[in-house]
């Protein structure tokens, strides 16, 4: 059986923090708020894929009050999510996301972004998309308050 799923995530800009997308720090003005490393792309996609397998949230595996992960590095996040697919029988087929930023420009480290998404989740770069767009200066990502970002996932299991 195939099944998909979607996944979405936003975090406010926060000066003294450093910017970390898809596992790849990239220089900018502010990095993100988040008890994590507050990866928005990883926490999309890990969402994607927690949903494909019909499991709660990334919250309920790596809850915002569970101070033994405070700072934890997203990619880990990933690697719990395809633990979780394994542990099912699931095989990843594909993800795919959208990075909504004014600024940076994301692009530039999308093939960083997809070696690291991609090692994670133990599947090939040409697995995983990466694209982006603005919000043509509209609402809290046009004001520059902050990068959101929307996944979706296929995976297999098995009859």
């Amino acid at each position: 059986m195939y099944r998909t799923g979607i996944g979405y995530d936003v975090h406010q800009f926060a000066k003294g923090r450093p910017l970390i997308l898809g596992g790849v720090e990239i220089a900018h003005t502010h990095g993100l708020a988040g008890h994590s490393d507050a990866d928005v792309l990883s926490h999309a996609i890990a969402d994607s894929l927690l949903g494909a397998m019909g499991l709660q949230d990334i919250g309920y595996y790596f809850p915002p009050t569970e101070q033994s992960i405070k700072g934890i590095c997203s990619l880990k996040i990933l690697e719990k999510c395809r633990e979780l697919a394994q542990e099912r029988g699931a095989v990843i087929q594909n993800v795919d996301s959208q990075l909504i930023a004014e600024a940076p420009k994301v692009l530039p480290h999308a093939v960083a972004m997809k070696v690291n998404i991609a090692t994670a989740l133990g599947i090939t770069e040409g697995q995983v998309g990466i694209k982006a767009t603005t919000n043509e200066t509209m609402g809290f990502v046009g004001r520059h308050e902050g990068i959101a970002a929307m996944a979706s996932a296929m995976i297999y299991i098995p009859d």
